[in-house]
């Protein structure tokens, strides 16, 4: 239908700044499940080349499928919706086990270098815990893995300066690794709620462009009817060959003289129909630093009085929750078909009452009306009010 392909653009803003936040939110866990391959298949590698620094080598090569499983688990959760508190400790003692168990079964095997990369295998869990939850659950974390990996250098390297600088270097690449991606949540917070202001204003300004250009469509072909239709009948009575005391020719002039001025004249709230019976909501509205905007494409009519009263408790009911904020009230018609939007960017925290307070207003209503309302919207987001009913003959 017409109506909906011009009205989608103004409900979008919440869907569309949905998937925004979901995308923006998302960009770091899909980094980290990078690093949940890389790591763990670099680990198993490097392992399966030094298999003589290990007592039991299937041990460790267990270990490193062992964390690709856990890859398989946790990934996808942080992705979809972050991780549980159940969940981020799982990894906590998934980092734990596995630096423990590397460390129990490696041999005193003093190679070159001071960073031992064992623990920087693990070190992608930790990550989405601190993308995902609090500090005050992956710092102990951290602290838990950073230990365990110490206790373990320094029993197999002994207190000797490499065993002491392999021990601090672990923790100290933890550290850095975990403070960047904890920096970053913030910072991706922020950056999705420009982002979704972004996609709200432009669906916005979407919504507003069409329905303008519905009403200029609208307005021209009534212009063109009056082109068609009034101009002839004008030169008629100009050369005489119409008598404008004809009550034909009088009714015809009637009404594209109806026609002309519903052309011309925009309409707004006190201009009768529907918008006239809004008027008490609307007001209130405005009284409580609320502005609306209205939009009108088509001739929505004189609605069958039951329709508008359940109209005017459904608009009434919505606005009175809202917090202070403009808000776009759209009337589309098209035929016998009558749709109104209400929409806004930001709900109350709590919409049960909305919700209570629009469930059976239809009851007094015709059937032959077709009234029906619904709400789409989230605590505390966008979301738009649609109220649908069908022209009745008099």
């Amino acid at each position: 239908m017409l109506i909906r392909d011009e009205t989608a653009l103004a409900t979008r803003a919440a869907t569309a700044g949905g998937a925004v936040a979901v995308g923006t939110e998302s960009a770091a866990p899909l980094f980290v499940g990078a690093l949940a391959v890389i790591l763990p298949v670099g680990m198993l590698v490097q392992t399966l080349a030094t298999l003589g620094q290990y007592r039991q080598p299937l041990a460790a090569v267990a270990v490193w499928l062992g964390i690709l499983l856990a890859a398989a688990w946790l990934v996808p959760r942080a992705l979809a919706f972050g991780l549980s508190r159940p969940e981020a400790l799982a990894a906590i003692a998934v980092a734990a086990a596995a630096v423990t168990v590397i460390g129990l079964d490696r041999r005193v095997h003093p190679a070159a270098g001071t960073l031992d990369w064992t623990i920087l295998g693990t070190v992608w869990l930790l990550a989405l815990v601190a993308l995902t939850r609090s500090a005050w659950l992956w710092v102990p974390g951290a602290g838990l893995v950073i230990a365990a990996h110490a206790f373990f250098t320094v029993d197999v390297l002994g207190a000797t300066p490499l065993g002491l600088a392999r021990a601090a270097a672990g923790g100290y690449a933890v550290g850095v690794v975990l403070a960047i991606f904890a920096a970053l949540r913030p910072t991706l917070r922020t950056h999705s709620e420009i982002a979704v202001r972004r996609a709200e204003l432009g669906s916005r300004s979407a919504a507003e462009r069409a329905a303008v250009a519905a009403i200029h469509a609208d307005r021209a072909d009534r212009m063109a009817l009056l082109e068609a239709e009034a101009l002839p009948l004008l030169r008629g009575i100009a050369d005489g060959t119409l008598d404008p005391a004809d009550p034909a020719v009088r009714r015809k002039c009637a009404e594209h003289a109806t026609t002309l001025r519903r052309a011309l004249v925009r309409r707004t709230e006190q201009a009768g129909g529907v918008l006239a019976g809004l008027g008490p909501a609307l007001a209130e509205a405005r009284a409580r630093d609320m502005p609306v905007e209205i939009q009108v494409v088509g001739d929505p009519g004189q609605p069958d009085p039951a329709g508008a009263r359940a109209t005017l408790a459904a608009v009434h009911a919505l606005l009175r929750a809202l917090p202070s904020q403009p808000v776009i009230l759209t009337v589309l018609s098209a035929g016998n078909e009558v749709e109104l939007y209400l929409t806004f960017r930001l709900a109350p925290a709590d919409l049960r009452p909305v919700r209570a307070g629009l469930a059976g207003l239809d009851q007094p209503v015709p059937p032959a009306v077709a009234w029906r309302v619904m709400l789409d919207a989230e605590p505390s987001g966008s979301g738009c009010l649609e109220v649908c009913w069908r022209k009745v003959g008099r």
